[in-house]
């Protein structure tokens, strides 16, 4: 059995099965950007207009939640729906594509549940 494979035998993942393909890449950096996992979650559960997502998540200013809702909307997660009512009205809604990605936060929000509930600081007081 090779060294490599000796140590990780306990882990989740092998050595040979990581796989760090540009798409692996791109989708980690996404996700990683500050409060664009967030945004994601908090779509999961239907559409939201932009001023319920800005109350949900009250420490993300208007400008950030712009930018990265422009970002998600390049990538085709999100979905900018006009609802021509008088006032018109704007809301925003995972695509496939966001939802199959919101899934897997799923788990990630139950880790945080588990393991950083006695972690008081904020990350970005570091």
């Amino acid at each position: 059995m090779p060294e490599a494979e000796k140590e990780t035998k306990g882990s989740v993942m092998m050595a040979e099965e990581i796989n760090l393909c540009p798409e692996v890449e791109k989708t980690f950096e996404l996700i990683g950007k500050r409060w664009t996992a967030l945004i994601i979650y908090v779509l999961l559960s239907g559409p939201k207009r932009f001023s319920e997502i800005n109350a949900l998540i009250p420490d993300l200013s208007k400008r950030m939640l712009t930018e990265r809702m422009k970002e998600l909307e390049e990538h085709g997660i999100v979905l900018r729906h006009v609802i021509p009512e008088r006032p018109v009205r704007t809301e925003y809604v995972l695509t496939q594509k966001g939802y199959e990605l919101g899934k897997i936060l799923g788990p990630i929000s139950k880790w945080a549940i588990s393991w950083m509930k006695d972690h008081k600081e904020s990350l970005h007081d570091h």
